[in-house]
């Protein structure tokens, strides 16, 4: 429907907690009582409240992004939330979809900045571990 919302929406902006409770239908309240056995598991590589599951919820947002920026390019896109938006990972694979800002909690600006810009560089987010 993202080219739909797109002929008036003149913004998207992605609740990726949202996205990650409706994608694997778990909330975020809940999901501290068994989400570190998934990951120890290997269900999930990472907590997807974390940092944004490629695999799963950032699909929607990909798809999002294609589909309303085909319908209007000059859309402008982003993310909100507290976590993600000062995940390095997270904030390099919303630059690889061409999105126009993320936001974060305050203690995470600085962290969120620094991965913006080696993201815009391409730098690899593993390599600065």
């Amino acid at each position: 429907m993202a080219g739909e919302v797109a002929k008036t929406a003149e913004f998207f902006s992605f609740g990726t907690n949202d996205l990650t409770q409706t994608t694997y239908g778990i909330s975020r309240d809940d999901a501290a009582g068994f989400l570190a056995t998934y990951v120890a598991k290997g269900i999930f590589e990472i907590d997807p409240f974390i940092s944004i599951d490629r695999d799963g919820s950032a699909n929607s947002s990909r798809s999002g992004v294609a589909r309303g920026r085909k319908r209007r390019p000059d859309l402008k896109v982003g993310i909100y939330c507290g976590e993600h938006g000062g995940d390095p990972a997270s904030v390099a694979f919303c630059h690889e979809i061409g999105l126009d800002y993320v936001s974060c909690s305050p203690y995470r600006v600085p962290i969120a900045r620094l991965a913006a810009a080696q993201a815009a560089l391409g730098k690899s987010v593993a390599s600065q571990a």
